[in-house]
């Protein structure tokens, strides 16, 4: 299959979440099953700073509403993907965050700068820009690409249209005057169509008119059907749930694997699990922590927002210090959040490590040094930093949500006794249910033989993108059939 996957993202030429982790191995693995996978997203100036190395060569220019772009292409390290960055300088080249100033205020221009991504992804399908290449299957990504389904659907013939959500919490919300202004047909400004509560909905673009809508957990996708998670978008995700469905997120096992990993001190594996010390030694001296191996070392990387339940972490991590413990947090997000937590790290010195912004090698030797990791998350789409901490033996203490109930199978009697068991998990939105997990995490972390027994099982699972690749691979072929006519086989 032919297929055109549009993101705002792709590491490494732009990361700022999880989204970009998706968009680079979920490509190379639908490519390594016999498909041919090109990308589209926006040419950023780190983004050409990160290509440059690769190569990077013009296919083809055009003008598109009202802007002479170029594509240029280049690949995606260590695959055989082929990229296009749309380049575009008054709309992309800007320094740092693709979505917001230094300040973290949202661009102003946002609508219109991800309109021309919908539309250059729309041309490419009809072959507009004459590279003699039409997608059988277009895959769009959460907001930002939410709009191709809507410019192609009416289409025939035209390929099928996948759109995925990785966050609903992000739905590209805009005003009626940019509506106006991107030239959308007037019809479409309808509640069954881009209208919600008086605003532009570019997410709903994908939702309503895809022919297949995903989400990056089978939990996630029962989940946003409810209020508690839907963001306001519940019912209309009920409406289309015979087409709706959840696909787990997989992790890239080659970057992340301890055995092989080259930001470690020491490589280790399920069967060299002691080596794991070495590298918690290596961490604490980096971090400025007491070089204590014994000491338990909990672990956070992530934005600090609500979300990840930072001001659950922030009432429970004095209470958890209260033990012989320690804690090392890798992040950024709310100033309100770094500012707290800075002032906890200070007063716990040799204790805390707090590392303000974002380090993909040190995320690398945190998960490789800490004993357990903590993922509080008020909604979690599907998690990763829970599967990576699995594969390098760091048990998860995470919150039943999302894909954090799809990965990590709680510490009980039974699930202990049936070898299941790999982290801990709790319910609820308080702290002291996140107190009681981490305390159950650390009385299991002092029976050795058990915890040994959580590492292995979590360090042996399969994260791999194969079962994922596959689960895509059978929506494109059902999304492919219903879009010419043909009715897939029962």
């Amino acid at each position: 299959m032919r297929v055109l996957f549009v993101t705002s993202e792709a590491h490494p030429l732009m990361k700022t979440g999880g989204l970009a982790d998706v968009s680079a191995s979920l490509p190379r693995a639908l490519q390594s099953l016999g498909h041919q996978v090109t990308l589209l997203m926006p040419a950023y100036r780190d983004a050409l700073a990160a290509a440059g190395p690769l190569g990077v060569k013009l296919a083809a220019t055009r003008d598109v509403d009202g802007h002479h772009v170029r594509l240029l292409q280049t690949r995606l390290p260590g695959s055989r993907n082929k990229v296009w960055l749309l380049d575009c300088p008054a709309l992309f080249d800007r320094p740092g965050n693709p979505y917001h100033d230094a300040s973290g205020l949202a661009w102003a221009d946002n609508a219109e700068r991800f309109m021309l991504l919908c539309r250059v992804g729309a041309l490419l399908a009809d072959d507009a820009f004459g590279l003699g290449w039409r997608p059988e299957v277009v895959h769009c990504n959460d907001w930002q690409s939410a709009l191709v389904p809507l410019l192609l659907h009416a289409r025939h013939p035209r390929p099928a249209l996948i759109f995925t959500i990785h966050n609903l919490a992000y739905q590209g919300l805009f005003s009626r005057e940019d509506f106006t202004r991107l030239g959308i047909a007037p019809h479409y400004w309808h509640p069954d169509a881009l209208e919600f509560h008086g605003q532009l909905s570019f997410i709903k673009g994908g939702i309503v008119f895809a022919d297949r809508v995903t989400t990056v957990s089978p939990s996630y996708a029962r989940e946003i059907q409810s209020a508690e998670f839907g963001q306001g978008l519940d019912g209309l995700l009920r409406h289309r749930a015979p087409v709706l469905s959840g696909i787990l997120n997989g992790i890239d096992t080659m970057a992340w694997n301890p055995s092989r990993d080259p930001t470690l001190a020491l490589n280790y594996g399920a069967t060299t699990l002691a080596r794991k010390r070495q590298n918690k030694i290596a961490l604490q001296a980096e971090t400025g922590l007491d070089t204590d191996p014994a000491a338990p070392l909990f672990a956070f990387i992530g934005r600090l927002a609500e979300q990840k339940g930072i001001d659950l972490l922030l009432q429970a991590l004095p209470v958890l210090l209260e033990h012989p413990a320690q804690v090392v947090m890798l992040g950024s997000g709310d100033a309100a959040y770094e500012t707290a937590i800075a002032a906890l790290a200070d007063a716990h010195p040799g204790r805390f490590a707090l590392r303000i912004g974002y380090d993909e090698a040190l995320a690398h030797r945190i998960e490789a040094g800490a004993d357990i990791f903590l993922m509080p998350s008020r909604f979690e789409p599907c998690g990763l930093n829970q599967m990576y901490s699995l594969r390098y033996g760091t048990v998860p203490v995470v919150r039943n949500v999302g894909g954090l109930a799809d990965t990590v199978v709680d510490a009980t009697a039974r699930t202990l006794a049936e070898g299941s068991a790999n982290g801990f998990s709790f319910s609820g939105g308080d702290a002291a249910a996140l107190i009681g997990a981490a305390r159950r995490a650390l009385a299991a972390r002092a029976d050795a033989p058990l915890w040994t027994r959580l590492q292995l099982t979590g360090m042996r699972g399969d994260f791999s993108w194969r079962h994922s690749a596959r689960a895509y691979e059978q929506l494109y072929r059902d999304a492919i059939a219903e879009a010419s006519g043909v009715i897939p086989a029962a």
